[in-house]
């Protein structure tokens, strides 16, 4: 998905123009690659807000089109998914050959 389309699909979400950041961010994170939360908070421009990083994920309307699965903690775990839990991002990175 592009970013501008991600853009348009969050018009009107009541997200904070920070966490539309981050979505419109992860929207370009490509299938079988992942980013860490620390290394979207960077990108978005505010490199110590990794843990407001993850209350935008959580409040991610499209957690299939904008893949917030693909963001893991700097440890390599999974972390957190609102859409499923950790076992359920878990099975989306492994079927996405991002994680082993």
């Amino acid at each position: 998905m592009g970013k501008d389309y991600a853009s348009r699909l969050l018009e009107g979400s009541g997200l904070t123009a920070f966490q539309k950041s981050v979505l419109i961010i992860v929207s370009g994170i490509p299938k079988g690659e992942v980013l860490t939360y620390k290394e979207v908070a960077e990108l978005a421009g505010k490199p110590k807000a990794y843990r407001a990083v993850g209350t935008a994920l959580r409040k991610n309307p499209f957690p299939i089109r904008i893949p917030c699965h693909r963001v893991i903690r700097s440890d390599g775990s999974p972390g957190n998914y609102s859409s499923g839990g950790q076992r359920r991002k878990r099975e989306l990175l492994m079927a996405e050959h991002a994680i082993s």
